[in-house]
């Protein structure tokens, strides 16, 4: 068409086919939508036309190197014109999709010759129009000899007056011939979408469970001889890595390992009266020995951090670095970069504050003041680590720093480190949350913590995995070294099994912090988070007692986490995260929800979990199954396999269930037809 007879700016020409409303798009298509490669995901969009010719659409995707894939759609609702098509990108990279409507004169004419020929309305005329149709698809579209042959021998029957019009009808609109059209349409009138950006990361980016230490905790114990703590070091806090992995756990996340400032140093509980021997916050960055690009001295040197991570690769499991952006008093930024923080009116350096809370012994970075000088560094701290191995960063507070910052510094590591992963600890109102994963954070903490009802979950989770999963991955904590809700404190082990139990199914990402396993639920008083947090204090959890033999044994939840880590790795529906469903229990401290995955030999991973929500009882309810959802017919009988007891039933649609205390909390469920 000519320019002049095209829309002019402000407005942009929308096609002779019109396309609209294509998702998933981010921010208008200002930045990428997000998967991990093998993970399937919906496309879909409005497209329509005037009059009553047969419109249809194409999805075109394009892979790293360029390569077009045209996948067809499907209008699920003629009456809104909603087409949707299911998308898998099979490898990482940058990826880009269109939504291409067109008219289909093809599906025009069997629309119209079906009607016409058994009406004998203009009956030779129809038949000759089909002919001259599939010619047009011979000449026009490419394909192969057997191809042609479909719609070469339907030609040769359609023009056969010798056979009775139904049968020349027939000929034309036969499944052969549908089937080849369908996979190599004639188009007409195309009219592309814009293009949209599709970034595919590796697995890990949306799939893992996590394991938080504080490694000067690791191996470290009061000696009664010399009336003091020693510490643990990297090297002994490897020695933890062995129990860690065969819990299944493939992330040990560090809490900051560098040197801690002696300023304003705080004692135990958050206290300011700090005695010369305690260790003070690990997120009070900074000392004379160095600062982010530093290891403390009391852990070790480079050698013992390679020698970590070594470990832990030996183990199956990467090593993921806390990233504070903050100082102590005492950094060498404070000294050799005073413009780098916020000076008041009195000449002091502003220390961070979170009223009521105040945090004397950390200087929050102003990053305003010289954003070249900040981001440089930054960018060269970051590099450190990666090259000793660290390919995730657990970034600590994220929020109180310029998004566009965040959005610089993930992308320019991308450029050399696609592989590289941030997680954003981003406890904040829910723009910046999902800004923050817009612009780069492929993964985020959340407010799982605080939502226990099944109708907050299920409303939570509804949100997380609809339109927002395509750019903000979700990783829930039941507990963390600062967040020891009341449900963890009073629900006793019902409560730890069983919020355990939502965070590794929910969602592809969880993580537990040390001592879960342990059920350490005391707070401190008018707060929620444990009593002698470990932020601020070595704890010595003595896990041998808790072994086979110890006078613990059998009071961890050690045994617990490790079954759930494996149904996690056995079961491929549980790595994904759009593909929840939830299901209709009569009682409202239940919840069912479940998670279907197709597998590349056409098989389908089912995995359901009811769970009674409430710790103190035990209570019986029933569950009605959405069968369809599920992957089966309405009226079939399953097999269901519970994988923590190894118990067996076959189930109908209602089905009765008994769960709390007295049992276990929930049942995770292996699905599938009993023969």
């Amino acid at each position: 068409m000519s320019d002049a007879l095209r829309t002019a700016p402000p407005q942009t020409p929308i096609g002779r086919i019109p396309v609209q409303d294509v998702r998933p798009v981010v921010d208008h298509g200002a930045r990428p939508a997000k998967a991990v490669a093998g993970e399937e995901f919906e496309v879909s969009a409005t497209v329509f036309r005037e009059g009553h010719d047969a419109v249809n659409a194409t999805l075109v995707l394009t892979d790293p190197e360029g390569g077009e894939h045209h996948l067809p759609m499907t209008c699920t609702n003629p009456g809104l014109d909603h087409w949707v098509t299911r998308v898998t990108a099979d490898r990482t990279g940058w990826w880009s999709y269109r939504v291409e409507g067109w008219s289909d004169p093809y599906g025009t004419w069997e629309h119209d010759a079906t009607i016409k020929v058994h009406a004998d309305v203009d009956t030779e005329l129809m038949l000759e129009e089909g002919a001259r149709v599939l010619e047009r698809a011979l000449d026009e579209v490419d394909r192969t000899a057997d191809e042609e042959q479909v719609l070469v021998d339907a030609i040769r029957v359609l023009r056969d007056p010798s056979r009775p019009p139904v049968v020349r009808l027939k000929a034309g609109t036969d499944a052969a011939v549908e089937d080849e059209l369908g996979a190599r349409p004639l188009r007409d009138m195309v009219s592309p979408s814009p293009e949209y950006h599709l970034l595919v990361e590796r697995e890990r980016a949306l799939y893992g469970a996590w394991y938080e230490i504080f490694p000067r905790s690791e191996g470290a114990h009061y000696d009664e001889d010399e009336h003091r703590w020693q510490t643990g070091t990297l090297r002994t806090a490897a020695q933890r890595l062995p129990a860690i992995a065969d819990m299944g756990f493939d992330v040990v996340y560090l809490t900051p390992i560098h040197p801690i400032g002696q300023a304003a140093k705080k004692g135990p509980n958050n206290t300011l009266d700090a005695r010369p021997e305690d260790p003070g916050s690990p997120y009070a960055i900074g000392s004379p020995d160095g600062g982010h690009d530093a290891i403390h001295p009391d852990l070790g040197d480079f050698d013992d951090f390679d020698a970590f991570v070594a470990e832990a690769e030996r183990l199956g499991m990467e090593v993921a670095m806390d990233l504070a952006l903050q100082c102590s008093p005492d950094h060498p930024w404070v000294a050799a970069h005073p413009e780098w923080f916020t000076t008041r009116a009195d000449g002091t350096i502003a220390y961070a504050e979170n009223p009521p809370k105040k945090y004397q012994d950390i200087y929050p970075v102003n990053f305003d003041n010289d954003p070249a000088g900040i981001y440089a560094e930054v960018r060269r701290v970051v590099q450190v680590w990666i090259d000793h191995g660290v390919k995730i960063f657990r970034v600590d507070n994220p929020h109180t720093k310029p998004v566009e910052f965040w959005q610089w510094l993930i992308d320019d590591v991308a450029k050399d480190h696609p592989d590289v992963i941030w997680l954003a600890e981003a406890f904040t109102k829910p723009a910046m949350m999902h800004t923050l994963g817009k612009v780069g954070f492929q993964q985020s903490y959340t407010y799982y913590a605080w939502r226990n009802t099944a109708e907050e979950i299920e409303e939570y989770l509804t949100e997380l995995s609809g339109e927002a999963a395509a750019y903000m991955r979700p990783s829930f904590w039941p507990t963390t070294h600062d967040i020891l809700t009341p449900y963890m404190q009073f629900g006793g082990p019902g409560a730890w099994k069983l919020r355990a139990v939502l965070a590794a199914t929910l969602v592809p990402t969880y993580g537990i912090y040390a001592g879960y396993e342990l059920m350490e639920h005391v707070a401190r008083p008018g707060a929620e988070e444990q009593i002698d947090n470990e932020k601020y204090e070595f704890k010595d959890r003595r896990w041998a007692d808790y072994e086979p033999g110890g006078p613990k044994e059998g009071r961890s939840l050690a045994g617990w986490l490790t079954r759930l880590n494996t149904i996690r790795r056995e079961h491929p529906a549980l790595h994904r995260l759009r593909n929840i469903r939830f299901h209709v229990v009569d009682d409202e401290n239940f919840i069912a929800y479940s998670k279907r995955r197709v597998l590349p030999d056409g098989s389908s991973d089912v995995v359901l979990v009811v769970a009674n929500l409430d710790p103190h009882s035990t209570r019986a309810t029933t569950m009605r199954l959405d069968l369809v959802a599920l992957g089966f017919e309405p009226g079939d009988s399953i097999e269901a396999h519970d994988l923590v007891t190894d118990q067996r039933w076959v189930w109908q649609r209602d089905v009765y269930v008994r769960l709390g205390p007295e049992t276990e909390p929930c049942h995770i469920v292996s699905l599938r037809r009993p023969w």
